[in-house]
Parts: structure tokens; C-alpha cells; sequence
């Protein structure tokens, strides 16, 4: 692929990673921000099922599929049982319409075809092997379904200021615009929207199953 370039990355000094992840700004950025562009660029999922990749402990993104975009049940997944604990305690008011489970977004334990969308957040940075969580979104995705993503890019992740305070893969292989868009063909999506800011650091995109 186009990004692959393996390149040294600068040293991780303090890892504050869970600061911002799980912060009360964070979840303001996303419902103010993120949702309302990928919603611009995808539309709403109204009475749809819908996967939320990295669901963190606070389960903003979950709320957001059901408030923002009218989706009628979101399902989760998180890799550590202790942000799937808290997680669940977070949405616990929502009931039956969410539901949060320990998983791996490299190999989703859904059948095919099982959904109607399927959201990341910030989710592929930290994956040594985000094309695999393109791919399996791909595979989850009903015909006509839609893959939303947001994502700081290589441009931010890979930088000296924010490699010195926040862990992430170290192969110099971070998704780009280009990079994420790619990736998103190879899984035979079609990318039919993308919004990329803040000097490339910052992109929206939004893909469907045909």
C-alpha cells in the first residue's frame, strides 16, 4: 500500500494516551465536531443496527449512534475488559440498545453482513494492523452500509510533540488521507465522502458497501 513506510518515529517520553481518550473534552470534541461532519458527509442510519469500533469507557460514540445518527441499536467493541466494565456502567441507562463486549477490531466476532454501519473514532491509530480493522468493517457491513471514520493521521501521531506523550504503534506506518482511503478500495468499499483539516492532521471520511 501507498503508506507503507516503516520509518523511525520519535520516542515516547510519558504516556498520557488514557488523559485524553476517556476526557470529558474528548467526548465534547466528538458530539460537537465529529459526529455532526460524519454526519454531513454520511447521513443518518435511521432503525439501523451498528458496530462502534474502540468504544472506550465513556460509550460517547455509542450514545451518538443512537441520538445523533437514529440508529435503533449499537453494539461495541473494546479490547480491554476494564473499559468494557466501565463502559457498560456508562450506557447502562440506554438498556437493551447498547451492548458492549471484549473483542479484537482486527477479527470481529459478527457474521457478514450483520450491520448497518459501522464507527470508528480514532480507533485505527492505535492498531498495529489497521488495514485489517478496514477489511473487517468491510466484512460486517451489509450491502449499502456504511463505514464512518475519523481519525488523526500520521502527520499528528507520528509527530516529535505528541509521540513524547502518547504511546502508539511504532512502525512509521499511520494512516494518511491518502493512506485511509486506499485501504478502504482495497476492502471494496467506495469512499464517498472525505473532509480532511487542520493541515492534513485530521480526517472524515465516510465509505460504503456496494
Amino acid at each position: 500500500m501507498g503508506d507503507r513506510s516503516s520509518r523511525p518515529v520519535p520516542p515516547t517520553l510519558v504516556d498520557a494516551n488514557r488523559l485524553w481518550v476517556d476526557s470529558r473534552l474528548r467526548a465534547l470534541v466528538q458530539r460537537r465536531v465529529e459526529a455532526p461532519v460524519l454526519l454531513r458527509l454520511g447521513g443518518p442510519v435511521p432503525g439501523g443496527r451498528v458496530l462502534e469500533l474502540g468504544t472506550g469507557r465513556r460509550g460517547t460514540g455509542l450514545r451518538l449512534a443512537l441520538e445523533v445518527f437514529g440508529a435503533a441499536h449499537a453494539d461495541g467493541v473494546e479490547r480491554y475488559d476494564a473499559s468494557v466494565a466501565a463502559c457498560r456502567e456508562a450506557v447502562r441507562d440506554l438498556g437493551g440498545r447498547a451492548d458492549v463486549q471484549c473483542g479484537d477490531a482486527t477479527a470481529l466476532a459478527a457474521p457478514d453482513g450483520s450491520y448497518d454501519a459501522v464507527f470508528g473514532y480514532h480507533v485505527l491509530h492505535h492498531a498495529d494492523a489497521w488495514r485489517d480493522v478496514v477489511r473487517e468493517a468491510a466484512r460486517v457491513l451489509r450491502p449499502g452500509g456504511r463505514l464512518y471514520s475519523c481519525e488523526m493521521t500520521a502527520r499528528v501521531v507520528d509527530s516529535r510533540p505528541l509521540r513524547a506523550v502518547s504511546h502508539h504503534p511504532a512502525d512509521g506506518d499511520r494512516p494518511t488521507p491518502d493512506g485511509l482511503a486506499a485501504a478502504c478500495r482495497a476492502a471494496g468499499l467506495t469512499v464517498t465522502a472525505q473532509d480532511t483539516r487542520l493541515a492534513g492532521c485530521w480526517t472524515a471520511l465516510v465509505a460504503t458497501r456496494p
